[in-house]
């Protein structure tokens, strides 16, 4: 024999369903709440280190404590450029004619 349905089944899914709505939104506020002070706290932070950076006039790398590092480059001289480019020339002039000669 089938079971008849109570009018009060639709009416305390609907009640569950809105008592799930708000607790996910009562999750979605809590998150909101922590993450707004996790981001004031790293404002906080950031603020100090800018004040502390300069306050000492320095790079943020050196009032951190870290020495600023300078990759040195290599310059070619003027005579070295002559050399390479002298070179490079006779390597071309030397394919041009390797090739003339297999055509």
């Amino acid at each position: 024999m089938a079971r008849r349905r109570s009018s009060g089944g639709r009416d305390s899914a609907l009640m569950r369903s809105a008592e799930f709505v708000g607790w996910a939104l009562g999750g979605l506020e809590h998150e909101i709440a922590r993450t707004k002070a996790r981001l004031e706290s790293l404002n906080a932070q950031a603020a100090k280190l800018r004040a502390r950076a300069r306050a000492t006039g320095a790079t943020a790398a050196e009032a951190f404590g870290e020495s600023a590092v300078r990759v040195k480059r290599s310059y070619i001289s003027p005579e070295g450029r002559k050399r390479i480019s002298e070179m490079m020339k006779k390597r071309w002039a030397e394919r041009r004619k390797k090739a003339q000669g297999k055509a």
